[in-house]
């Protein structure tokens, strides 16, 4: 239901407020006002637009707001890579590039997002491979927001590192899963000394023109085969000038990757941790930092995407709320039931501008519901083994689709 207006609600909001809270009555005419200083406090105004909806008896306003602050592009799905950790071997997708006609309407849409300030090229397949990349970045710098690319790092060449710095990215992301060369291409089929090599190249252009950005962070998936390799990928990572290594579990969408997870029920030993110096034109910047995932389940829910007020654009223009229901693919649960997954669409690009998707009332109800996290806790409940409605994204109890079995708001599957 829409609200045109907090002043034009049938039940429109009062004056009346309590110290610790608001308290509000019906005036007169029945009407409910918002108190002047409810709006001031929640950056609203008179003209904000509201959707009324309810939960387990409460009324809740939802105000309809452009305030995405993070934009991840799928460029591609196709890449240069086979890796053992990655989706692409659990679905069913084309290799695709996105085409000028749905990228032009991303940068028509990204306009009318005024809080916008970071776009994220990055996705399960290569950006890199898609011969627009560079062309589509230097469109987003000149609307002006920040660029983070995520990559393997097997085509960064000099030439292209000397393009990243022009086009003025802040912030590059390699996927570095082995700190042994055989460990290394095990998972990733190719040479782990190409990607230093490249990101040695990288290093030595930024020191020669004398800047800071992009900045590096390495991304390491955490394995039974691969864990003990960590403290060499942070060594490494320290080499390579890398501000951030960011240590993620495997989601195995595989049985031989499902044998690889390192986390489970019981609390776990966290995974190594530690820091360096990071050093930028002779001079010490900043300390590097390692981020690791929880190892068990158990904690508070929370969704970064959400948090961080993201949504994904893939190949073909479809807008989902995040990576895990950006395709539809299987992977197994922490208690080993084999789910499938089916992407869950808000809307296209090519169809409707993205603040038109971002304040949709099911896009908007969606993000109220993951906020509060209101969907069961699958992995908890004493009918897991023979609950049927685990096999797909749904719940016995809340919205669908269902973030129950959700390992990235645990925080044991992360991303940049």
């Amino acid at each position: 239901m829409l609200v045109e207006s907090a002043l034009s609600l049938s039940a429109q909001i009062s004056s009346r407020i309590d110290a610790l809270m608001g308290y509000i009555t019906p005036n007169s005419n029945g009407e409910i006002l918002i108190p002047d200083d409810f709006l001031q406090r929640r950056n609203l105004d008179l003209t904000t637009e509201f959707w009324l909806d309810e939960r387990e008896g409460d009324l809740i306003l939802y105000p309809m707001l452009p305030d995405a602050r993070k934009l991840y592009i799928e460029a591609t799905t196709a890449c240069n890579l086979t890796c053992q950790t990655c989706i692409r071997n659990s679905w069913a997708d084309p290799n695709a590039h996105m085409d000028d006609a749905t990228f032009e309407r991303i940068l028509e849409s990204i306009k009318k997002l005024p809080q916008l300030e970071r776009v994220i090229f990055t996705s399960f397949g290569e950006p890199m491979v898609n011969p627009k990349l560079f062309s589509m970045i230097e469109a987003v710098r000149k609307l002006g927001l920040e660029v983070t690319l995520g990559s393997n790092g097997v085509l960064l060449t000099e030439k292209v590192t000397r393009t990243l710095i022009r086009l003025g990215v802040d912030q590059l992301v390699v996927s570095i899963d082995g700190g042994k060369p055989a460990t290394y291409e095990g998972i990733r089929g190719t040479q782990l000394s190409i990607i230093i090599k490249n990101l040695e190249t990288f290093n030595r252009v930024k020191d020669e023109l004398e800047v800071v950005k992009p900045s590096l962070a390495i991304e390491f998936v955490a394995m039974r085969s691969n864990l003990d390799e960590l403290k060499e990928v942070l060594i490494l990572s320290s080499e390579l000038n890398a501000t951030r290594l960011i240590v993620s579990n495997v989601l195995p969408y595989t049985e031989e990757m499902n044998e690889e997870k390192l986390y489970g029920y019981g609390p776990k030993e966290p995974l190594y941790v530690g820091s360096w110096p990071v050093k930028s034109s002779d001079a010490w910047v900043r300390w590097g930092v390692i981020e690791t995932p929880r190892m068990f389940w158990g904690a508070e829910r929370r969704c970064k995407f959400v948090q961080d007020k993201s949504m994904v654009v893939r190949w073909d223009g479809n807008v989902s709320p995040c990576y895990a229901y950006s395709h539809s693919y299987q992977y197994y649960t922490i208690d080993n039931v084999l789910k499938n997954v089916e992407q869950y669409t808000l809307g296209n690009v090519n169809e409707q501008f993205l603040d038109e998707i971002w304040m949709s009332e099911e896009y908007t109800r969606f993000r109220s519901n993951v906020r509060a996290f209101h969907f069961p806790s699958c992995p908890d409940c004493d009918l897991r083994e023979t609950c049927d409605l685990r096999q797909e994204n749904q719940g016995c109890w809340g919205p669908n689709p269902s973030c129950a079995d959700c390992l990235w708001a645990q925080d044991i599957v992360r991303c940049p």
